[in-house]
């Protein structure tokens, strides 16, 4: 009933590696996003306008149908090519997404199209489900300019998982942990991860010179 989807789109601007590649605990973030997700989900694919660069992963992938910016985009791209009803959204950046929790939320889907994590007041859209029922308003606001997803969901049947249920599971909430700077995955990261990941970028500099 539900199709495992990894947006691996932005700009990646302000990381000068791509942030799926960075490895944690020795294994690449999409590696190992990828290896829980066809675990749950018996479809799973990736959306991104850089497929050159994901090829060895042996994963389909499918680029974005609109040439605008941001994640509704790759959502709606995602709920237009899904076999399923729904699919699930993660972000190609974030390190700790958990499978518990990923299955605990399957199971609130009923009578919604959208399930959403909630910690601390703050929407977490890049880790949640959707339904192929939204798909006609979400493109609509694509093509009026509104691409905020939060405010986008204000109007929808939106089942709301709560702090207090998300850390039954997740203690730290380190599932919406994503790494979009340097200093994001030197906070978050092991040493020897970082050692990694700062030979990676001097050698990116040194190729980009």
């Amino acid at each position: 009933m539900c199709s495992g989807v990894i947006l691996a789109g932005g700009e990646n601007s302000r990381m000068p590696v791509l942030k799926g590649f960075i490895e944690v605990n020795g294994q690449g973030i999409l590696k190992r996003n990828l290896s829980i997700l066809t675990h749950l989900f018996r479809n799973v694919f990736i959306i991104t306008n850089e497929p050159e660069a994901y090829f060895s992963f042996r994963v389909a992938m499918v680029g974005d149908v609109y040439n605008t910016r941001g994640p509704m985009t790759g959502i709606l791209t995602a709920l237009l090519n899904s076999a399923t009803p729904w699919v699930f959204i993660s972000a190609c950046d974030m390190p700790f997404i958990n499978e518990h929790l990923i299955q605990y939320m399957a199971s609130r889907r009923d009578n919604f199209d959208a399930v959403v994590p909630l910690l601390e007041d703050k929407t977490e859209p890049l880790f949640a489900f959707y339904s192929r029922r939204l798909i006609l308003s979400m493109e609509r606001n694509i093509l009026e300019g509104k691409k905020s997803l939060k405010d986008f969901l204000i109007s929808e049947r939106v089942k709301y998982i709560s702090r207090e249920e998300i850390l039954k599971i997740d203690p730290e909430g380190r599932s919406f942990i994503n790494l979009n700077t340097p200093d994001d995955a030197e906070f978050y990261l092991k040493t020897d991860d970082m050692k990694r990941l700062n030979s990676n970028l001097k050698r990116r500099r040194i190729c980009s010179v």
